[in-house]
């Protein structure tokens, strides 16, 4: 296992291959500032490399997920001008896209405000887990702003049509409409719901060999920029270096023999 990084704006807890990461600023609804931006980005880079860690929990605490980017680290780069804007705009596409392509299952469990930047990395996640009464929203055009980084995964994640609806009205919804949307996958209607379903859905990510895990996701993620061809013929190659290999024999094999790999 590698070690983690320290971290003052995140809570991290490693159980059983699963690493649960929780948003710590809940005296500003987890609010995404730089820092917490620099820190979840080090603990993803901290555990790409570890066959070890086979998801990550992704949540908030104090009731709410992530209320969007700090207003204050905002306010802070007003005085160096547009370029320090855009940097500190940039730094958070950059995370989002890490995110995106980390080899764990991301699991994101959603509560409260998910506006903004917190919506961004609800899209990023393979699973996603929302209370009923959970506050989604793009409100940034509402400041006089654009949801420029957080735009290009919420048109992968929910389509055009919606993403230029709800962009372009602020309009807020709860869990069971972003269950509709396909923003989400659950939405519960209370606590211990949503612990269940998390479990159920940590135990179902057990059951999956983890390299063949990894290996799947970046095929899924392939799709969306590699030709047909170029990329059936990778698959190809890559299959039979996995049935091959350890993962796929034992897995082959214990089917065979009617147990568990």
């Amino acid at each position: 296992m590698m070690s983690l990084p320290d971290c003052e704006t995140l809570l991290l807890k490693l159980e059983t291959g699963v690493l649960h990461i929780t948003l710590n600023r809940p005296d500003c609804r987890n609010a995404m500032s730089l820092k917490m931006v620099h820190e979840l980005s080090a603990v993803l880079d901290s555990v790409k490399e570890d066959p070890g860690v086979r998801a990550l929990v992704l949540r908030g605490a104090g009731g709410h997920f992530c209320a969007g980017g700090d207003i204050k680290d905002m306010a802070g780069a007003r005085s160096a001008g547009a370029d320090a804007y855009r940097q500190l705009n940039r730094a958070f596409g950059a995370m989002l896209e890490q995110a995106q392509n980390c080899p764990q299952v991301l699991v994101a469990v959603v509560e409260g405000a998910v506006l903004g930047g917190g919506f961004g990395l609800a899209c990023v996640s393979d699973i996603a887990i929302a209370s009923d009464d959970a506050k989604f929203g793009l409100p940034e055009t509402t400041l006089g702003i654009i949801p420029a980084q957080i735009a290009p995964f919420v048109v992968k994640r929910i389509g055009l049509t919606q993403a230029r609806r709800l962009a372009l009205t602020a309009a807020r919804f709860n869990g069971s409409e972003a269950g509709r949307l396909g923003l989400v996958h659950f939405s519960e209607t209370d606590s211990a719901a949503i612990e269940a379903r998390l479990q159920e859905v940590l135990g179902q990510i057990r059951q999956c060999a983890p390299q063949a895990n990894r290996q799947t996701k970046a095929l899924l993620l392939a799709t969306e920029t590699e030709p047909l061809g170029t990329l059936l013929d990778s698959a190809a190659a890559q299959f039979a270096a996995a049935v091959t290999g350890a993962e796929g024999a034992e897995g082959t094999m214990a089917f065979m023999q009617k147990r568990a790999p």
